[in-house]
């Protein structure tokens, strides 16, 4: 069955690239981001984990953990890692699922036959401190991931998990911000003091609250 938002993450022990982990004991109380490989050694993905690393600074300043996977054993990862510093500039920094096994992948529905029988596509899930599932992203083999899009998602669900507030489209940090509609005008009095702009009933546009 697809795992679908705000299903539970399954928990799962794996051997990674930083040694044996139980994924809930390693996540802690922070948040996650779990995300495939369809292989070893291919192009686009190590460009994802060269990118992933550089931004390694970005996903801690949020309180985020970022963990990746592929169906390849571990000797191969730490082949793997060597090039990717080389070509990339930036040093493996996260740990690496070895998910030979595809145990990780099935419990995640990570494979689709209709794209591969045997390899992952380019699954990303970002995971609560609930353990909860909070998005999903699926790509295509061919199609490297935007982690500039990640990290504008996950600053978009810390925001709206603290505040009653919902972020418009293309919205980044700093923008304005939509009130919610459960959030009467009388309680918004309360939670914006400062005031918003009316468009329309229903679309309240107020300044992100927490700047």
């Amino acid at each position: 069955m697809a795992i679908r938002l705000g299903d539970d993450a399954p928990n799962f022990q794996a051997a990674t690239t930083e040694g044996e982990i139980s994924f809930y004991d390693w996540m802690g109380n922070g948040w996650a981001v779990l995300f495939s490989h369809p292989k070893d050694f291919t192009p686009v993905c190590t460009t994802e984990l060269g990118e992933c690393a550089r931004l390694k600074p970005e996903f801690e300043r949020r309180g985020v953990k970022v963990i990746g996977l592929s169906v390849d054993p571990l000797d191969s990862h730490k082949g793997w890692a060597a090039d990717i510093a080389e070509t990339q500039g930036h040093a493996l920094n996260f740990p690496v699922i070895a998910d030979a096994d595809r145990k990780v992948s099935d419990l995640y529905g990570m494979i689709h036959p209709n794209a591969s029988d045997t390899f992952t596509v380019r699954s990303v899930f970002i995971i609560g401190p609930d353990k909860k599932v909070k998005l999903t992203l699926t790509y295509p083999a061919s199609t490297g991931r935007n982690f500039a899009e990640i990290l504008r998602v996950i600053d978009s669900l810390q925001l709206t998990a603290k505040y009653s507030v919902a972020t418009p489209v293309n919205w980044k940090d700093g923008d304005d911000c939509i009130i919610v509609p459960a959030v009467s005008d009388e309680a918004a009095k309360e939670k914006f003091p400062d005031g918003w702009k009316t468009i329309k009933p229903y679309l309240r546009i107020v300044p992100q609250p927490n700047k």
